[in-house]
C-alpha cells in the first residue's frame, strides 16, 4: 500500500483552488517552484495527470477531480484533530489570528489591542483586515468580529449588540447643502456600497431617493472619513457617533435596525485558556461601548 505525502497535500489543493502556481503559492505562503515540484511529484507518485495545464492556468482532470473530495476530508480531519489539541493548552501564551473588517479595526479594535496587549504581554494577535468572510471551520481564522443578522456556520458565536443605523453627514455638508435640497432630496449626494461588496442591511435611498448615488465605496472606514470630509451623507451605525465627533445625524431621519455585531470562535479553541482570556477581553470591551450609545 503506497504511503500518503502529506507535505503534498496542502499544494495540491491550493493549486486546485486557485487555478495556477503563482496564485496557489501566494495562498499557502510558498514559492512558485516548490508548487510546481510538489504537483509534479505526487503525480509521479500517482502516476497520472492531475491537472491539465494550459496558458488559462491548471484545470482539474478526471484523476484530479476523483481526488479533491479526498483530499478535503483529510485536510478537515488535520484541521480538525490540530484544533482539539490547541483546545487543551492552559497557557496564557501563544498566538490568536483574529478577523476583523477595517471598518470596525483602526478606530475601534485597535485600541482593545492596545489594553489586551498589557495585560497579556505573552499573547500575540495576528490582526487579520479583511472584509471578505474568513472561515473558521477551515482554519483560515481563529477568531473573527462579524456583521451578520443571524451566524448559521459550525462555530461558538456570541451576539455582542446590534448595528442600529442612521442617516449621517458632516456639520458642513448640512450647513451647506441641506438648505438648497428638494423634499426628497434633490441635490444631495448618498455615498454608498457596490451591491456586490459587504453591507450592514439591504438599505434603499430612503429617506432621500431623489438624491444622486455618485459615490460606492466597499471599504466602511473608507466611506466613514468622506462622509466625514462633506463629500455627501450615508447610512452609517449610530455606534460610529461615539468615535467620530464629525458625524451628526440628519435631522428628520429614522433610526433603524441593521445587523448583529458577532464574535466567533472555533468550538475546540473555546478552553484554549489565551483564546477565551482574548474573546471575554473583546466582548467587554463592546459590551462596554454598548452602554455608551
Amino acid at each position: 500500500m503506497r504511503t500518503f505525502d502529506w507535505e503534498l497535500l496542502p499544494h495540491f489543493l491550493a493549486v486546485a483552488r486557485a487555478g495556477n502556481l503563482r496564485a496557489a503559492a501566494q495562498l499557502i505562503g510558498a514559492n512558485y517552484g516548490t508548487v510546481n515540484r510538489n504537483i509534479q511529484a505526487l503525480e509521479a507518485s500517482y502516476g497520472v495527470r492531475l491537472f491539465q495545464r494550459s496558458r488559462r492556468g491548471f484545470a482539474l482532470t478526471e484523476f484530479g477531480e476523483a481526488l479533491l473530495p479526498q483530499a478535503e476530508a483529510v485536510e478537515r480531519q488535520v484541521i480538525a484533530a490540530r484544533k482539539s489539541v490547541e483546545g487543551l493548552d492552559r497557557s496564557e501564551a501563544g498566538k490568536i489570528r483574529f478577523s476583523v473588517s477595517p471598518t470596525l479595526a483602526y478606530s475601534f479594535v485597535a485600541p482593545m489591542i492596545a489594553r489586551f496587549s498589557d495585560l497579556y504581554p505573552d499573547i500575540d494577535v495576528e490582526l487579520r483586515l479583511t472584509s471578505d468572510i474568513e472561515s473558521i471551520p477551515d482554519d483560515e481564522t481563529d477568531v473573527s468580529l462579524r456583521g451578520a443578522r443571524t451566524v448559521t456556520d459550525d462555530v461558538v458565536a456570541r451576539k455582542l449588540l446590534q448595528f442600529d443605523l442612521g442617516v449621517f453627514a458632516s456639520e458642513a455638508y448640512l450647513e451647506k447643502v441641506f438648505p438648497n435640497a428638494g423634499p426628497k432630496g434633490e441635490g444631495l449626494t448618498w455615498i454608498g456600497q457596490p451591491a456586490q461588496g459587504p453591507s450592514y442591511s439591504s438599505l434603499s435611498l430612503e429617506p432621500f431617493p431623489n438624491a444622486d448615488m455618485r459615490h460606492e465605496v466597499s471599504d466602511g472606514y473608507m466611506r466613514t472619513r468622506l462622509v466625514s470630509l462633506g463629500v455627501g451623507m450615508a447610512h452609517m451605525p449610530v455606534l460610529f457617533e461615539t468615535l467620530f465627533p464629525n458625524l451628526t445625524r440628519v435631522p428628520g431621519t429614522e433610526i433603524t435596525a441593521g445587523q448583529y455585531l458577532w464574535l466567533l470562535l472555533h468550538s475546540d479553541l473555546r478552553k484554549t485558556v489565551r483564546v477565551r482570556r482574548f474573546v471575554d477581553s473583546i466582548a467587554a470591551e463592546f459590551q462596554a461601548l454598548r452602554k455608551d450609545i
